[in-house]
């Protein structure tokens, strides 16, 4: 089973069950969180460049808190890589910044 959102770019992005369960294994702040995650990807506030062909959609949650959601388009279609929590915006700000 997977849920699915659609990116800025118009894409259906997948976020199958065994990428949430390593997402949860690896960053478990983010349990409750799948709507959030979900929404980071159709809501974003940005999405930057990521280091190998990857998209990061960013979200802040809480004042000095981003959500930072990575994914992958692929033609027609895309699906969630990870997803983290950071408070280190200025890593964010190095990245190519492409939307809005």
């Amino acid at each position: 089973m997977s849920e699915m959102v659609t990116s800025k770019n118009g894409i259906e992005i997948r976020l199958p069950d065994e990428r949430w369960e390593h997402i949860i294994t690896g960053h478990g702040e983010l349990a409750d969180m799948q709507q959030n995650v979900l929404d980071t990807i159709s809501e974003p506030e940005r999405v930057l460049a990521g280091g190998a062909g990857e998209l990061l959609a960013v979200r802040e949650i809480e004042a000095g808190k981003w959500l930072v959601v990575a994914y992958r388009e692929a033609g027609e279609d895309g699906f969630i890589i990870t997803a983290f929590m950071t408070r280190r915006h200025q890593s964010l700000d190095k990245r190519e910044q492409l939307w809005p």
